[in-house]
């Protein structure tokens, strides 16, 4: 059985949290999911509860919204176009390629860090 996640718990996972307040910013998950077809959350006693497979979703969603900078349109036809591997044989396949995104900007910030450390060296040794 798939465990569900309140909307409370799913913004904490997601670190969808007001700075000032500290509280969980809910109104985003609920606004996400006026826009995305791909977010459907059981109702329970009129709360929203996400299985597994939602969160993983919705981690991609704000990846892709917040990282790569995308428009809402632009997640839209993303998720449109890999439909296909988000059903229950192979939800892999987006994901994969996000964590691909991911690893590549860890990279190149790493990259940028040892060039900046190397410079460093060099102008302090003259």
């Amino acid at each position: 059985m798939n465990k569900l996640s309140s909307i409370s718990e799913v913004s904490k996972i997601l670190d969808l949290i007001d700075p000032k307040t500290k509280k969980p910013q809910n109104h985003v998950l609920r606004y996400w999911e006026k826009e995305f077809r791909e977010i459907k959350p059981k109702k329970i006693n009129n709360r929203r509860y996400y299985s597994l497979k939602q969160v993983e979703i919705i981690k991609m969603i704000k990846f892709l919204l917040k990282n790569k900078g995308m428009t809402i349109s632009g997640v839209k036809s993303i998720l449109n176009t890999y439909t296909i591997n988000l059903d229950d044989r192979n939800s892999d396949s987006l994901r994969t390629d996000i964590y691909k995104d991911i690893l590549k900007l860890k990279s190149k910030s790493l990259l940028n860090k040892i060039k900046k450390i190397k410079s460093y060296g060099k102008k302090n040794a003259s």
